[in-house]
């Protein structure tokens, strides 16, 4: 089945729907990962985009239940050269179209991902739609000008849950808090409310196996819910759309960094950038996939990242923090720790899912902090 693809420039670009007749529109960004599009599918971070994978074959493995990284698909669209419908591989449990018809995503084939990955390096990540049933280009032009951009955009309110929850090692389970906000916590690990706002699952699985005991929340909690908890430290999670909307979430974090070890991954560390007194700007294109070389500055160990983030933290004039990491593309700020509280965080994402694992010792680098917070 044919499908158009139409940026809000009027680039357009033809293809073809594998999963069947389909319309949807958002934000077109790329990414240069080779594997892992079903994490790209499933992270939260992805809501409101249409994703080009330029690596030209996908879907080869096809999809399995053990590397989902929430329990749905959040894309808008996946964009490829070529999908594979027969995948081949011990793991899979599905083939990539199944999965995509089952969660109502639509995926395209046949597209010069090429083309539109240089558009996109030169033009800036853009509103596009794609359609199976509209072939008027200036239409479909008309209609991407009207979706909302990204910069302005709260979508933290369609990914974050709605109660507390704990992790039980493969999925969320809903917990009870008492009425003035205590938790029963397990006994022996660190205490560690998480804030939920658009979480991969693998940063929970990683902070189960650090030994940390947790609290998942939503960004609703409240500093004082989170004193009644009983808490030893602070997590905020990556998320999707413009961390500057978030008006009541970076309250919350500038309340919690004065009295918690706290520390956040993407939109977390947004969050903190901006509870510190820094602020965020859109990128350009963003940075996408899992190939992307990042220089720990406290110890001048280079590392490579897997990143999905389209703003960044600038904290030029801040005086109580220090960077700790920077992107060697383009010298944008990757990570920061402030020089007096218990607070660092990354703009990259340590937990990878997929991607290297080279910066798997944050999450070592936190539990000591909160430890040592906590007279350990």
């Amino acid at each position: 089945m044919k499908a158009l693809l139409v940026l809000e420039d009027g680039f357009a670009l033809e293809g073809r729907s594998f999963t069947g007749a389909c319309e949807s529109g958002g934000e077109v960004i790329f990414t240069t990962a080779m594997t892992g599009y079903q994490e790209v599918l499933t992270d939260p971070s992805y809501t409101g985009q249409m994703v080009c994978m330029t690596y030209p074959l996908i879907g080869n493995y096809g999809v399995n239940p053990e590397d989902m990284e929430s329990d749905r698909v959040h894309v808008s669209a996946l964009l490829v050269k070529e999908c594979c419908k027969t995948p081949s591989n011990w793991r899979a449990t599905e083939s990539l179209p199944d999965f995509l018809v089952r969660h109502g995503v639509p995926g395209i084939e046949d597209i010069d991902t090429r083309a539109l990955t240089r558009h996109l390096r030169l033009h800036g990540a853009m509103r596009g739609v794609i359609s199976t049933s509209v072939r008027d280009v200036q239409e479909l032009v008309a209609r991407a000008n009207r979706l909302p951009t990204m910069e302005g955009q709260n979508l933290v309110t369609r990914v974050a849950p709605a109660a507390p929850y704990r992790w039980n090692g493969t999925r969320p389970e809903p917990v009870t808090l008492a009425e003035d906000g205590s938790y029963v916590w397990p006994e022996g690990g660190s205490r560690l409310v998480v804030y939920d706002y658009g979480i991969k699952w693998n940063i929970l699985r990683l902070l189960r196996a650090e030994g940390f005991d947790m609290l998942v929340v939503p960004p609703s909690f409240t500093i004082e819910q989170v004193r009644a908890s009983g808490a030893h430290g602070i997590f905020l999670s990556n998320g999707p759309g413009d961390p500057a909307t978030l008006h009541d979430e970076i309250a919350t974090v500038r309340a919690l960094v004065r009295e918690y070890p706290v520390t956040g991954i993407c939109l977390g560390h947004q969050l903190l950038g901006h509870a510190v007194g820094g602020h965020t700007r859109k990128l350009k294109f963003g940075h996408h996939g899992c190939n992307h070389p990042v220089k720990d500055l406290t110890t001048g160990r280079i590392e490579i990242s897997s990143q999905n983030h389209g703003f960044c933290v600038v904290i030029d004039g801040v005086d109580d923090v220090q960077a700790t990491h920077i992107n060697l593309n383009d010298g944008t700020l990757e990570g920061f720790m402030h020089k007096t509280r218990p607070v660092l965080s990354v703009q990259y994402h340590p937990e990878a899912a997929a991607g290297p694992e080279d910066g798997r010792y944050l999450f070592g680098r936190f539990h000591a902090m909160v430890r040592a917070a906590a007279g350990e």
